[in-house]
This record gives structure tokens, C-alpha cells and sequence, in this order.
């Protein structure tokens, strides 16, 4: 029996079990796709998955369109034109409505290089109406604000903003300060 464990003692040297440290630590990292979701298609955080499963594929027009009693519940990804406006604890924030892209750019073959990637395009604006976070209310570089990526759920109550775009009551939302994703404009860059 010696003999067979013999040669395994020679494994367990502090630069061997380092080795598995690192291996075990990298392997942890290239799932999940963390807070801003690093990965190469859409990973939910901890409790979104309920809302995406809810979320119908409504486009701009169907919502506009629609009467208050019929609107449908979307997941929109809009890109903030202006900071957050605040009262009595209720946010709006206008956003510029974009398409979500099912395979994300990346700098490199590794899933943590990828963005959430959205288009360049517009397809119209619409008003958030949500119940902002203390985080993302900050004053440091993670706040939402100007340029952050907003993935809102929820639906119109038939309520039009000042420019006649539809309101979103959000239910949840999901935030991605700005340089944390990336727009279709990237692909030039970027591997697909």
C-alpha cells in the first residue's frame, strides 16, 4: 500500500496544490458572467430569471399602440439619454431603446472578455419609471447615469411621456454603467 501512495506524495507539494488553487479559481470565473454578465450570450443575475421567463418579444409600435388594458410586459434594454430624475422615491429615467444582440462581441476567445452587446441603432425612446437602487444612486463610477445600459421589466400603463413615448413601469430592472457593455458598432473590433 505504501508503494502505491508513494509516488501521489510527491503531488502534494505547495506549488502543486497552488497549481490546483488557480485551476479551480479560473475555472469559477468563466461561468455566470458576474454582475455584467462577461459572458457570450445573456446570463441572468439572482432573482431576473422570473422576470425574463414572464417578459414578452413586444416591439415599440405594438406597445404605443396598444390600449392600457392590453399592454403587454417586455424587457427593454435602453441606453440612458440624461441622469435620473427622483421624486417622492420613484426614478424615471429616459432611455433610447435598443436590440439586445444573443451573441455577445469579446476581445478574445475567453468568456470573461465579452460584453452584453447591444445596437448601435435606435428604435425609439421611452421613459423608465423605477425604484432605484442605493448602489446604483451613487456618485462614483457605478452609478446609473448618462450612458448607463438599462434592461427594464415591466409594462405601460398607457401613460405617455413629454415627448409621447410610452412610460415602462418597471417591475425590475438591471444596470450596466457605461464601458461595461458594448454596442454593435464594436464588431469591427471585436470577435464575434
Amino acid at each position: 500500500m505504501s508503494g502505491i501512495l508513494a509516488p501521489m506524495s510527491g503531488l502534494r507539494t505547495p506549488s502543486f496544490v497552488i497549481s490546483l488553487l488557480c485551476l479551480a479559481l479560473a475555472l469559477g470565473a468563466c461561468g455566470g458572467g458576474g454582475r455584467y454578465g462577461y459572458a457570450r450570450s445573456y446570463e441572468p443575475i439572482d432573482g431576473e430569471r422570473a422576470y425574463m421567463e414572464r417578459a414578452t418579444d413586444a416591439s415599440y409600435e405594438e406597445v404605443r399602440r396598444a390600449r392600457p388594458e392590453e399592454q403587454p410586459y417586455v424587457s427593454w434594454f435602453g441606453i440612458a439619454l440624461g441622469p435620473p430624475e427622483t421624486h417622492d422615491g420613484v426614478t424615471r429615467v429616459r432611455l433610447s431603446l435598443r436590440a439586445h444582440q444573443e451573441r455577445h462581441l469579446c476581445d478574445s476567445e475567453y468568456a470573461d472578455s465579452c460584453r452584453v452587446t447591444i445596437s448601435e441603432r435606435e428604435l425609439g425612446n421611452f421613459t423608465a419609471q423605477i425604484t432605484m437602487r442605493p448602489e446604483d444612486a451613487s456618485s462614483g463610477n457605478e452609478r446609473l447615469w448618462q450612458g448607463s445600459l438599462v434592461r427594464v421589466y415591466g409594462r405601460s400603463v398607457g401613460e405617455s411621456d413629454a415627448s409621447g413615448d410610452p412610460v415602462i413601469v418597471g417591475e425590475w430592472y438591471r444596470h450596466w454603467p457605461r464601458h461595461t457593455f458594448v454596442t454593435t458598432a464594436m464588431s469591427g473590433r471585436m470577435r464575434r
